[in-house]
């Protein structure tokens, strides 16, 4: 096992000049960057999975009285947001209409109601979906950059070498070659190292986001029916 003082990539990263070094560094701190983000997202997108399972099953058990849904416990969720926005349009639409029927009248929604509702959940839903992927783009910039610094740290490498090479570096031509060598490939390695990863994160935070946003798809749609159930109004020919 490849200790930090036998390790190539350290190796190659102490005979590096600043520049070299400076690649060496900045590809480290994108993986760093990488791990961090995709393990935040991960975590978060994996508790928001199992909590929406929760809010589901609690609407299936209230579906017949949709507005008294009591979600206080998940106030951070995307569903909740959906609700909050489904109740608070129900509810100024119900008191719109009652304020315009006659005493006693029973208070209903009408079809334009019902798509006016949807087109505010559609919105909240958008919403949503812009911040569960807020900073997903960075994952995405991470797998293009990376490899760039890499050619980058490699063609530094090679001219280095030769420049010196071409300036007199006889004596120790050898640690000069190997040295340049070393920088060149280790960057090359390093920055795959950093873009494999990240190109893997990505690909899988978006497929999971994707599917998140079927499952708001389908919660919003299980709440509009229960709502146009409970206050459409039924036209009688």
């Amino acid at each position: 096992m490849l200790t930090l003082a036998t390790n190539p990539i350290f190796d190659a990263y102490k005979q590096s000049d600043y520049f070299g070094k400076t690649i060496f560094i900045t590809l480290l701190l994108l993986s760093i960057i990488t791990w961090v983000l995709f393990l935040q997202k991960w975590f978060y997108s994996r508790t928001a999975r199992h909590m929406g399972e929760k809010i589901q099953d609690t609407l299936q058990k209230k579906r017949l009285t949709p507005l008294n849904i009591d979600l206080s416990s998940f106030q951070l969720h995307p569903f909740t947001a959906i609700y909050r926005t489904l109740k608070q349009q129900t509810i100024e639409l119900l008191q719109k209409n009652k304020s315009v029927a006659e005493e006693r009248e029973v208070v209903y929604l009408s079809h334009s109601d019902i798509d006016l509702i949807e087109a505010y959940v559609v919105t909240t839903i958008s919403k949503q979906s812009k911040s569960l992927e807020k900073n997903l783009f960075i994952l995405s910039t991470i797998v293009s950059l990376a490899p760039f610094l890499g050619l980058l740290g490699t063609v530094w490498g090679i001219l280095l070498t030769f420049s010196e090479l071409q300036y007199g570096a006889t004596v120790n031509a050898n640690a000069t070659v190997m040295g340049g060598l070393a920088m060149a490939l280790g960057t090359t390695v390093l920055g795959l190292v950093v873009a494999i990863p990240a190109l893997i994160a990505y690909n899988l935070l978006k497929s999971t986001h994707g599917n998140f946003n079927a499952e708001m798809d389908n919660f919003s749609n299980q709440l509009l029916a229960s709502v146009e159930m409970q206050y459409r109004k039924v036209d009688v020919k």
